[in-house]
């Protein structure tokens, strides 16, 4: 696989499974910023030989690095359009629960689904509406607006 090329891919173009890959690499490499395959196939419940081939389409497309024996890194646009898709998810989950009356532990799977559908207006405006969260339901940071550009 080859590393990242100057062509990458905005983040309004990926579809929802490129989305949730970006989002599963960058959660998993949060301390040592790399991701093995069978860590990304864990997390996603997908084959490993599946992750492989996404894996490759997405270094193709400048979003990810692949180092030899570390597994994969994301590039600074691979990295913000995991955090577009962090955010989105966070201030969903916010949103679910301040104002709408979900209860935490019934969130994740709402947000999961309306992550990818959602957009940057929308959630811009669901963070405003519930006074911008710095937090999630469960404690998470939620990335800025300003850190996914």
């Amino acid at each position: 696989m080859s590393g990242p090329r100057d062509n990458a891919v905005t983040s309004d173009a990926l579809s929802g499974p490129v989305e949730d890959y970006l989002k599963a690499i960058y959660l998993i490499g949060k301390g040592s910023g790399h991701a093995a395959t069978n860590e990304i196939a864990q997390r996603l419940a997908i084959a490993p030989a599946s992750v492989t081939g996404m894996v490759r389409r997405l270094a193709d497309q400048g979003l990810l690095a692949y180092e030899r024996y570390r597994g994969v890194r994301l590039t600074e646009s691979g990295r913000r359009a995991a955090l577009r898709t962090v955010r989105r998810h966070r201030v969903i989950e916010s949103y679910l629960t301040q104002a709408l009356g979900y209860t935490w532990d019934r969130v994740h799977e709402e947000a999961e689904r309306l992550e990818h559908a959602a957009s940057d207006e929308l959630v811009d405006r669901m963070a405003a509406t519930i006074g911008e969260p710095e937090v999630d339901p469960h404690g998470a940071p939620i990335p800025t607006r300003g850190s996914c550009k």
